[in-house]
């Protein structure tokens, strides 16, 4: 018997006891969370016990529903099932949807459906009604079939998912139904192709047990996008993409109740850590003749109801969970009663292509067995109603107009009757907004926000976006480290000068425990270098303006001339801020600003001079290397020469800002016109040569991948070999809400906690000795997460900032300003004491003490801010 012939047998699991299930119920019951045991348990709920499960579940959601404003509805969508192409790579032993391309042949079909036929099913569905269309397909099939390539290339499509693209263009434009894409395992860049055309996608995670793909004979055996970790990463890529993303499992097919438990749990993790998990759907095998499983029992419908029912408990009252009804056998009031509250796709148009032998109920049957439940049967769009009202992020503004002209702005259901026609798919006129002047922005960015998230000449000032999504290719793809960990957390306790590249990234990709021994390590090294002391600065930023027109494409603080939020500040205006927190205890300003056409090379200067003239005894750290260049080009000297004067006028140390990651791989994908990585390591150099000292700094979470992250550290520790003219290393996790880059659906959505833990304390351990000092970002990372990073490696809070606008007008909702006493705090909550520095790491004049303590918590009088 060859693999493909063999069945995969469900492996037996010892009966709960008696006790075990009477817990597991009783903890359902009353709202505790379960574990993965306690859910395997409920899984083999039976009888009375599934009775006691079924009810608990369904009061799980009842209390969603009440809470989403929708009480007592059950949802379906009315939709068209689109099977695009039924080739595909995969070899699953299940299924009769995919076929081979000799068949296709002889029933006279194309590798792909025709735009006209696709089209064709489209319409009939706009003219019943529908609102979705349901676009299905097989993984990658030009990757197996030569005629799927030859297909594709004919027609002038560089893969599938070019095509599926164009085609859910024609459908928004044609017909008005929205795609609904399930296009299999999808790479971080597909997702950044189909967002714009799509107002939501889906893929089933099926089972996360390895076994079931890895060994002989299993189900998804020879099927390489089976694999669950792949199809894990699909589900976080669609979250950190923002796209309301569709899953769930398919049960029965060989796993254990454990394996399915830690299935549901797997789902939840991701569900709950980028809140895009829309739905999920939980499926019933059924054998099928003609495949390879075609002997294997089909899951029992009390199988079913234990699922959906334990599901319910794990995902919770704002999870959405679906049984397709076709597959039911008309026991619709029991999945009713096991906690559902969709029905999924239902056409009137087409056959479930997936499952053909089971037709869709009618709709009036469905309203009918729904209402004998107790519910009422309400439409919705193919993207859950959470999500349309949310909007941006999660709909990208090319698709607002269509999935508004369907949807309910109250419910975010779909209205029933609304016309389903045909609208054009184009960028939406973001409209221009007359410059008013926020002269108090430094201060209302904290309390009304910013004007808008975007520049209103966002297609044009940052470049081709087209363009730039193919650059971004390589580096959006997550690379898989299988190095050991265990031996590279062994070097790095030893020496953590011997890390070699690949132990520093199998570092880089830690997780879970290895994590945490990974930031211990860290934290063991801080400790020998810097005590147990947490160091702070009472310093101010001064962002004297923010017009620029470089291009930032992460940069959510630059303006236009013309904008609604820019500004400028006057030379008093810089000095008058100086002198102001220099009475509330002050040792630094740090003083930064957008690259403003108007400013000559010698304002930054004057900057300086006129901090100085005010208060000689301020600390002027200022000017990013991309300011640097700008003054020296623009004044006709050599950096050298720039930064002598700008020294001799009052410049005492530069922020090693404007470095993000340096790896012009990234850079270019990240800033249209900024400074390469050469001419930043140029400035840098140059001014530790003249003995200007700097900071460094990187921004991550964006583009970037974890080598990116090494060889930067690397570069920084080369350079501070060279020239020990670093003060400190600056974690800066991206903020994405309103940047640019991520508007466009290129960049990622931040980093996540692992990698901020990991980079904090791989920075401790890949800088050692070289940087002593590690400074976490309160602005960008709140109190909790500064706390935890000194408990990864760092030893410096920064400042107190008092006004920050940058990470503001980028979307942090961490505030502009903390106290001595707010960053005491933080230091408290990492368990350890806090001392003031300098900027240097110097010891604070006592006289700076007193006048820190005497105005802590009294943020100085803000000036407001000319206009430009």
């Amino acid at each position: 018997m060859s693999d493909q012939d063999a069945v995969p047998q469900t492996q037996q699991t010892d009966r709960p006891t008696a006790n075990a299930m009477r817990r597991a119920l009783k903890r359902a019951r009353d709202g505790v969370a379960l574990d993965v045991t306690e859910a395997a348990v409920l899984l083999q709920a039976r009888g009375a016990d599934l009775d006691d499960l079924t009810a608990s579940a369904a009061r799980v959601r009842d209390a969603g529903l009440e809470a989403a404003g929708r009480p007592g509805v059950i949802t379906y969508s009315k939709s068209v099932f689109i099977p695009l192409t039924r080739l595909c790579r995969d070899k699953c032993h299940y299924c009769t949807f995919v076929t081979v391309p000799g068949k296709l042949r002889r029933e006279g079909h194309g590798m792909f459906m025709s735009q006209d036929e696709v089209l064709d099913i489209a319409r009939k569905g706009a003219e019943l009604g529908c609102k979705e269309a349901l676009i299905t397909l097989g993984d990658k099939p030009e990757d197996r079939w030569p005629e799927a390539r030859e297909w594709l290339d004919a027609h002038g499509y560089d893969d599938t998912i070019a095509y599926v693209r164009a085609i859910s263009i024609r459908i928004l434009e044609e017909t008005g139904l929205l795609p609904h894409l399930n296009p299999g395992v999808l790479s971080w860049t597909d997702f950044q192709r189909l967002k714009p055309v799509a107002p939501s996608m889906g893929m089933m995670l099926e089972t996360t047990a390895e076994r079931l793909w890895s060994e002989p004979g299993m189900p998804h055996y020879g099927s390489p996008d089976k694999e669950p970790a792949v199809r894990l990463r699909v589900l976080e890529d669609a979250g950190r993409s923002s796209v309301p993303f569709t899953s769930g499992l398919l049960i029965g097919i060989g796993e254990t109740y454990e394996e399915r438990a830690e299935s549901l749990f797997a789902l939840r993790r991701v569900a709950r850590s980028y809140h895009g998990v829309q739905e999920l759907i939980i499926q019933n095998f059924r054998a099928k003749p003609d495949t390879a499983m075609r002997g294997m029992p089909d899951a029992e419908l009390d199988d079913l109801v234990a699922t959906v029912a334990v599901a319910r408990h794990i995902m919770g009252p704002s999870g959405n969970l679906q049984a397709p009804p076709n597959l039911v056998d008309g026991e619709y009031t029991r999945l009713i009663g096991a906690g559902i509250d969709d029905w999924g796709g239902v056409s009137p148009v087409t056959i479930d292509h997936v499952n053909p032998e089971k037709p869709w109920p009618k709709l009036e049957e469905l309203a009918e067995q729904s209402a004998t439940a107790g519910f009422e049967l309400r439409e919705r769009l193919c993207v859950y109603p959470e999500f349309v009202t949310r909007g941006e992020p999660w709909l990208d503004p090319r698709l607002l107009p269509h999935v508004r002209a369907l949807a309910d702005p109250d419910t975010g259901l779909a209205i029933a009757d609304a016309p389903v026609v045909g609208r054009p798919w184009q960028e939406p006129d973001e409209g221009y907004v007359a410059a008013s002047g926020r002269t108090d922005l430094h201060r209302t960015i904290d309390t009304d926000g910013r004007t808008s998230d975007r520049r209103d000449d966002f297609d044009e000032v940052y470049g081709d976006w087209e363009a730039l999504r193919e650059q971004a290719a390589p580096g959006m793809v997550p690379s898989r480290i299988d190095g050991d960990v265990r031996e590279a957390l062994a070097v790095a306790a030893d020496d953590p000068t011997r890390l070699t590249d690949d132990q520093a990234l199998a570092l880089l990709h830690a997780d879970g425990p290895a994590l945490d021994a990974l930031c211990g390590i860290a934290d063991d090294i801080r400790k020998t270098v810097n005590g147990d002391d947490v160091t702070y600065i009472v310093t101010r930023n001064i962002n004297f303006t923010n017009v620029c027109y470089t291009g930032c494409r992460f940069c959510a603080f630059a303006q236009r001339r013309t904008d609604a939020d820019a500004y400028t500040l006057s030379l008093d205006q810089v000095a008058d801020r100086a002198q102001q927190a220099w009475e509330v205890g002050a040792v630094e300003v740090c003083m930064q600003g957008g690259i403003h056409p108007d400013l000559p090379g010698t304002a930054y200067f004057d900057i300086a001079k006129a901090v100085k003239e005010r208060v000689p005894g301020m600390h002027v750290h200022a000017f990013s290397p991309m300011e640097v260049v700008n003054g020296a080009t623009r004044t006709g000297m050599s950096i050298r020469e720039w930064l002598t004067a700008a020294k001799e006028a009052g410049l005492d140390s530069i922020p090693g800002t404007a470095a993000e990651i340096l790896d012009d791989e990234v850079r270019w994908i990240l800033t249209k016109g900024k400074l390469p990585t050469a001419t930043w390591i140029e400035v840098i150099k140059t001014a530790h040569e003249l003995g200007i000292r700097s900071s460094s700094t990187m921004m991550y979470g964006h583009v970037d991948q974890p080598r990116h992250w090494l060889g930067h550290l690397r570069t920084l520790a080369g350079i501070q070999q060279e020239t020990g003219g670093f003060t400190e290393f600056v974690t800066l996790p991206f903020i994405h809400t309103n940047a640019p880059v991520y508007l466009a659906g290129i960049a990622r959505p931040g980093p996540t906690t692992r990698d901020n833990r990991a980079v904090t304390a791989m920075a401790r351990i890949l800088l050692h000795p070289h940087i002593p000092n590690i400074q976490t970002s309160w602005v960008k990372l709140g109190t909790e997460g500064a706390a935890e990073m000194l408990r990864s490696g760092a030893n410096d809070l920064g400042g107190t900032l008092m006004e920050e606008t940058i990470s503001r007008m980028a979307g942090s909702s961490y505030g502009s300003y903390k106290s001595v006493k707010d960053l005491i705090a933080v230091a408290d909550a990492a368990g350890r004491p806090a001392k003031p520095r300098t900027t240097l790491y110097g010891a604070v004049p006592e006289e700076r003490v007193r006048a820190a303590a005497a105005s802590d918590g009294h943020l100085p009088e803000l000036l407001p801010v000319l206009e430009d």
